[in-house]
């Protein structure tokens, strides 16, 4: 099915992104800004027809929210095998893997929302359940800000086989959760590894985390006894690249 995300920044970003796959942009108004003019014109160097409709018919299409009067359709989200990912791990010491797989995270704005700091922390790849996940939406493109065309994503039948076959090719799988025994700040994040984390309120799974080389905790000082699971995951993957960068300095 085809997704529309809605909102200045979101459509640029999805326009200026080569690997995105838009299909037609609408506007609802003829008399537009020079920021609409800007997406008007990035969408017409890249082939994208210009649509402008009544304001009842993109309200329609967009629904409630902050639209600002432009919306872009894209082709339907097209989902990595695993396969495809393991082809990322090159042999030898470097590139080093790093993927990141969620269980059962259901907020599209969280979604979206790990998705931007895993492109940014450089993560190679996102692994989701194709049950109990939250679909790819309009909302998770416009909360991940052009993430979701640079990020693989992977949807899997069953993760605890996943990880499993992850560490036959040698990847460590790194629970993350508040039970966790040992420090996220003190395990060698350097490898070739997996981090996984949970659903927002009931942490990872009970099979999941039984498939984990460790779960990690992030070592918290104040009051607050949790953290939000975009909050938590966008620690844990900087620390790996903390680590990764320490190693190299």
């Amino acid at each position: 099915m085809a997704v529309t995300i809605f909102g200045i920044h979101s459509v640029k970003e999805e326009l200026l992104t080569p690997r995105s796959r838009p299909q037609q942009l609408f506007l609802a108004a003829r008399q537009l800004s020079p920021r609409l003019e800007e997406l008007v014109a990035l969408a017409e160097q890249r082939g994208v027809p210009v649509r402008t409709l009544g304001r009842q018919e993109f309200d329609s299409l967009v629904g409630e929210g902050h639209h600002q009067g432009v919306a872009l359709q894209l082709e339907p989200f097209a989902f990595v095998s695993l396969e495809e990912l393991l082809g990322k791990k090159a042999p030898g010491p470097s590139p080093k893997v790093f993927f990141l797989i969620l269980d059962s995270i259901s907020d599209p704005r969280n979604f979206g929302a790990i998705l931007r700091s895993a492109d940014a922390a450089g993560c190679q790849g996102v692994i989701i359940a194709k049950d109990r996940s939250c679909p790819v939406t309009g909302v998770v493109h416009k909360a991940s800000a052009g993430a979701l065309a640079n990020v693989p994503v992977c949807r899997v039948t069953n993760l605890a086989r996943t990880i499993q076959q992850l560490k036959k090719e040698g990847l460590w799988v790194f629970g993350l959760g508040a039970e966790g025994a040992g420090s996220l700040f003190d395990e060698d994040l350097r490898g070739d590894l997996a981090l996984v984390v949970g659903c927002e309120g009931k942490g990872l799974r009970p099979n999941v985390r039984k498939q984990c080389d460790a779960v990690l905790a992030i070592p918290m000082s104040g009051t607050v006894s949790s953290l939000n699971v975009s909050v938590a995951a966008s620690i844990a993957l900087f620390e790996v690249v903390r680590q990764r960068r320490q190693r190299t300095a």
